[in-house]
């Protein structure tokens, strides 16, 4: 049962090499400096063959832990929200799956118009006015923003409250060194944005608020109250959304939001091993020609047939680094494509349907776990999704324990927030089945 995958012959190998003026393989690498070269075979196992290898492949995958047979409460960024099996289904089909960058709309039709369908679907569920389609993740769409507002404004302040993903702040803290931006944060108050310290940090120095909603506490914060703040000073308002709370919110638009982004996961994406993400990136009219990223636009041919084509950018923005005014070269086009795929499945009901369960899960896992006494609610403001409880033990400790009963814990908060030591972030999808927030409960009641 052994068949070899390799295709070439020793005849081809000796045409080629005859083609090439070589007398053998070796003689190709004449060049390197013998003291350079293994002169060994490789340390590697002996071959198998097919059936073999299938058997070892699999005693492998055994090794590693389902995703299913455990009861998920980690969120803080990547979420477990059920993949409508259709998603899987239309990414695999091979015109979408190895299909690259739609320079050549004559060729590229179908992949086009879906693209444009998903920037429709974000524009129209973030209230503004256009919507790329290709950046890499949440924490890199915020980062494109900060980076095109900064440009807009010609201004290099940008101010960020706490309640922003901990990843998030890093990442920009780490733009700002090569472009010379000053980061101001500003404090909490009960969970949410602090609106005192925002008003006293933003001046007229200042490019941006950053701001996220729910924040990384779950914690839905006063969009039309920053946004007043910020544009009081000229600044523009960067909001990072979370794309399934918006089935329920209203739309950061609405609020006075200048560019709202976010990560995209949630929308059809499995979460993996923390990737692939999906960074959607939406503005307004006024904002639409800065956009990073590729931008599809609907158009119509020389016969006025409905048409589709990359617009609004040179080509120069996507493939020559050193013209573009952009970071994002590359393209998520299929992670944009099982956004597209989601929503277009879900519908407008769907989503809110999704959002609801979650908001109404999450509300009973808190008061289980409350009335468990498993641990203490640690802000009062309202959530959707997440949310802080205090527990008596390291949560370390507790997360352990809960992994031995296949129950994933909440994050530890201490890890970002040394004030919040002993504090779990934990998160309730719909997902999540009453019986396992019961046993979550019921397990942080006995490790209390």
């Amino acid at each position: 049962m052994t068949w070899s995958y390799l295709p070439h012959t020793q005849t081809d190998r000796r045409e080629m090499l005859s083609a090439i003026g070589a007398e053998s393989v070796e003689a190709l690498f004449r060049d390197v400096p013998v003291q350079l070269r293994l002169n060994r075979r490789l340390n590697l196992p002996e071959r198998l063959d097919e059936a073999s290898l299938a058997r070892h492949i699999r005693q492998l995958a055994d090794k590693n832990a389902a995703f299913h047979e455990y009861s998920y409460f980690l969120g803080a960024g990547v979420y477990d929200h059920y993949v409508p099996a259709v998603v899987d289904a239309v990414i695999s089909r091979s015109e979408f799956y190895t299909a690259y960058t739609q320079y050549q709309p004559e060729v590229a039709q179908g992949y086009l118009q879906a693209l444009w369908e998903y920037q429709s679907m974000i524009a129209s569920l973030t209230g503004m006015a256009a919507a790329n389609a290709s950046l890499y993740d949440g924490g890199m769409a915020l980062a494109e923003a900060v980076m095109m507002a900064c440009s807009v404004g010609k201004r290099g302040e940008v101010v960020v409250p706490k309640t922003l993903h901990p990843h998030y702040r890093t990442l920009l803290s780490t733009y700002a060194i090569d472009l010379s931006l000053t980061i101001k944060d500003t404090g909490y108050k009960d969970g949410a944005a602090c609106a005192e310290e925002l008003a006293g940090a933003v001046t007229g120095e200042t490019a941006a608020v950053v701001v996220q909603t729910p924040n990384f506490f779950g914690v839905p914060e006063d969009l039309k109250t920053i946004a007043e703040l910020a544009h009081k000073q000229g600044a523009l308002l960067i909001v990072a959304a979370d794309p399934i709370a918006l089935g329920l919110l209203e739309p950061p638009g609405a609020a006075g939001a200048d560019i709202v982004v976010g990560e995209g996961q949630p929308l059809g994406i499995c979460a993996s091993f923390g990737g692939p993400g999906l960074g959607f990136f939406a503005t307004t009219e006024k904002l639409m020609r800065k956009m990073p990223g590729r931008i599809v636009g609907q158009t119509i041919d020389s016969e006025r047939r409905r048409g589709f084509v990359l617009t609004l950018q040179a080509r120069e923005q996507h493939i020559r680094r050193e013209k573009a005014t952009s970071n994002i070269c590359s393209n998520q086009a299929l992670c944009a494509l099982s956004a597209a795929v989601y929503l277009s499945a879900v519908g407008k009901t769907g989503l809110r349907e999704v959002a609801e369960l979650s908001l109404q899960k999450a509300h009973y896992a808190l008061e289980r776990i409350t009335a468990a006494s498993g641990g203490e609610r640690v802000f009062a403001a309202p959530f959707f999704k997440e949310f802080a409880v205090r527990l008596r033990k390291d949560v370390s400790e507790v997360n352990r324990e809960l992994l031995r009963d296949k129950i994933i814990g909440g994050l530890d908060l201490g890890r970002y927030y040394p004030e919040l030591e002993k504090c779990m972030l934990v998160c309730v999808t719909e997902n999540r089945a009453k019986a396992e927030i019961d046993r979550l409960a019921e397990r942080l009641g006995d490790l209390r």
